[in-house]
């Protein structure tokens, strides 16, 4: 990843696991907590891509891992995060830039859905069967209703901020050209073109002329 996406990723995340375990987990709701580090995942996934996301995704998973009040085996939701990144980077469009916000909005029902299944999937491998099924179901439906009204207010914000800190590729060199033509090759065909129409020109021009001018003595014949 390049420096400034390393930047603002490392900044977000930490943003997001500290308000996610001082705010957020302190309120007290029912069934799951309000997952603001998985929405800040997928925010960045939508604009790095697959791979910018599985990294994002780790890196943060492995952050909430160590950072307590963590009760879970380490590298358990670096996993899981980095497997939900890498599938909703997927989802990026070529140009960079979702048409209406339904798709991102199905990217989060998705990934809260499957990052639950998955972190209890996990959690059975490794030996912790501390969710029954009844309560997997709870978690699973309350984990999407927090995350999708949760989304609305951080996914956009989070991929505006990421989209501000790329470079614009039709805008490349600052030569205006579309296609990141250079000044060099622009200017010489810009030049060539313009000698190639000099002749044309001049012959339009004439012929204007002469039609003018015809078109004045045939008006002054019908005056007469």
């Amino acid at each position: 990843m390049r420096l400034h996406r390393t930047l603002l990723a490392g900044v977000l995340v930490v943003v997001a696991l500290v308000l996610q375990v001082s705010v957020l987990a302190r309120l007290q709701l029912p069934g799951a907590v309000p997952d603001l580090l998985l929405l800040t995942v997928l925010g960045l996934a939508l604009v790095y891509g697959h791979v910018g996301g599985a990294l994002v995704g780790f890196g943060a998973g492995l952050l909430a891992d160590l950072a307590p009040p963590a009760d879970h085996a380490v590298g358990r939701y670096a996993l899981v995060l980095c497997l939900v990144g890498y599938v909703a980077g997927l989802t990026k469009p070529e140009t960079g830039q979702h048409r209406s916000a339904t798709l991102p909005m199905l990217v989060v029902a998705a990934a809260a859905v499957s990052s639950t299944l998955l972190y209890a999937g996990v959690g059975t491998l490794v030996g912790d069967t501390a969710v029954n099924q009844s309560g997997l179901l709870t978690l699973v439906l309350t984990a999407t209703l927090y995350d999708l009204l949760l989304a609305p207010f951080t996914v956009p914000l989070i991929m505006t901020m990421a989209r501000r800190l790329e470079s614009d590729p039709l805008a490349a060199d600052g030569s205006g050209s579309v296609g990141g033509d250079s000044p060099a090759w622009s200017g010489a065909g810009a030049a060539g073109y313009g000698k190639s129409l000099a002749p044309a020109n001049r012959r339009g021009s004439l012929l204007s002329r002469t039609v003018r001018s015809r078109a004045g003595r045939i008006k002054g014949v019908k005056r007469l």
